[in-house]
């Protein structure tokens, strides 16, 4: 088996440094946040979007007025979108149930979930308004029932942007917040005079955003590292360059770091896509981001068979991998590290992106080893509770917990069991002994 790099990404060393770059900046910038509040966010947004309003909260009049500026067309093709993420959001809500189990006779065991009770959620704007970012953070929290739902997206030309506030409005934020970056993510976390901290932290957004969650975690929660987007195509010839360079420069245009990565089986059609990219580059609008991306970030890896590019592709973990081969559902079957698939020629990132109802906030720089993405589960907390109905019961377990409370060292422990078996079960246990067995407990 071998593994040919027909284009490589920058070295890693490069990538850890700006990392450690970023990392600097919000440590710093969240110090500030927490030491000065709200003087030290309006500071930064005046600084880095010109944008310092009475309040950064939006009035009910401020949301009618924005959402009054959408076209109407724009506005349905919202409802449309939220509409698929609904309805997959509560199917994946009805797989999660609530569970009672009587173990033992009189022992019964259970789990509830239960909504965190305030999240925050980060919508990005800037270069590109995130309209679709509302929906799989703000919607998908109102499936959970989450009872406060708190949204921030930075200004975009001096105001809020109309159409994410409307789909942030219609996904059922409760308070809306004109806001970016790492004051609106830090605002949202450490809290300031006028905005409540919350419990949690979702959504995606640039290096500096993914950075700040990262740093904040621990002290709220958060959906997982979504950091800069990355896309991997893993393809064979079923399929041919100009699919392979769409879908590759599709992501590459997100922004100036954005990995985009091609694994195949077929040399042909790897330089194929690498002469397709450079033609569509010449012509996409968006080419001033995506070429940075691709010339940095861009790799084509060239592999021997199906079972080289599935132990690259889980070792590379990427956010979206498009899948178009002989043998979709066989990467489905083997795939283990990744934040979504996208199997076959007909779907692409772009629909999960949007409209179809899968969310897109979704792990990247390998976190797709140990995490999914977003999803309504990701709102509900699952926690356990157990009740005693018997003496009997109390009796027999207390004279297991106290014996293996004791085998570690815990007399205290054992004593909280060895009460239960003197009350319960009539036994006169000495204080500080582990209880003997009964045959009741045999």
């Amino acid at each position: 088996m071998s593994v040919t790099y027909l284009k490589e990404a920058m070295a890693a060393e490069a990538r850890a440094e700006e990392d450690a770059k970023v990392r600097r900046v919000v440590e710093d910038t969240l110090a500030d946040i927490e030491a000065r509040g709200e003087a030290a966010v309006r500071e930064l947004s005046e600084k880095f979007d010109g944008y310092s309003p009475e309040s950064f909260r939006l009035s009910k009049a401020e949301i009618e007025a924005a959402m009054a500026e959408v076209d109407p067309r724009d506005l349905e093709d919202i409802r449309f979108a939220q509409a698929q993420i609904r309805r997959f959001a509560e199917a994946q809500r009805a797989s999660m149930t609530d569970i009672e189990v009587e173990t033992l006779p009189g022992v019964i065991l259970g789990h509830r979930n239960i909504p965190v009770q305030s999240v925050g959620c980060y919508v990005p704007g800037g270069k590109f308004p995130m309209v679709a970012s509302a929906h799989m953070s703000v919607l998908t929290a109102s499936v959970a029932q989450v009872p406060r739902i708190v949204a921030a997206a930075p200004p975009v030309d001096g105001k809020p942007h109309p159409a994410i506030v409307a789909a942030m409005h219609m996904g059922g934020a409760h308070e809306i917040y004109c806001l970016g970056g790492i004051q609106a993510v830090g605002a949202m976390a450490l809290g300031t005079e006028t905005l409540d901290p919350v419990h949690m932290l979702v959504g995606p957004g640039n290096a500096f955003v993914a950075e700040a969650k990262r740093q904040l975690f621990g002290r709220v929660g958060i959906d997982l590292f979504a950091g800069p987007t990355e896309t991997m195509v893993i393809a064979d010839e079923t399929v041919d360059a100009e699919l392979c360079a769409t879908d590759l420069l599709g992501q590459a245009e997100h922004g100036y770091n954005s990995p985009a990565c091609m694994i195949t089986n077929s040399r042909k059609l790897a330089e194929e896509t690498l002469a397709e990219v450079d033609r569509l580059l010449a012509i996409l609008p968006t080419a001033e981001t995506a070429s940075v991306s691709w010339r940095d970030y861009g790799e084509v890896i060239l592999c021997d068979s199906h079972d080289e590019m599935l132990r690259v592709a889980n070792e590379m973990a990427y956010e979206h991998v498009q899948v178009m081969t002989d043998r979709d559902e066989w990467y489905l079957d083997n795939m283990t590290a990744y934040g979504a698939l996208f199997l076959g020629p007909r779907t692409n990132v772009a629909n999960g992106d949007k409209v179809i109802g899968t969310n897109h906030t979704l792990p990247t720089k390998k976190a797709g080893r140990y995490t999914g993405g977003l999803w309504v589960g990701k709102f509900l907390k699952t926690h356990s509770y157990q009740r005693i109905l018997t003496d009997e019961a109390a009796a027999m377990v207390g004279e297991y917990g106290s014996r293996l409370c004791m085998l570690e060292g815990f007399v205290g422990h054992a004593e909280q069991c060895n009460v239960r078996v003197r009350r319960y079960g009539g036994r006169n246990v000495p204080y500080g002994a582990a209880a003997p067995a009964s045959d009741a407990a045999e």
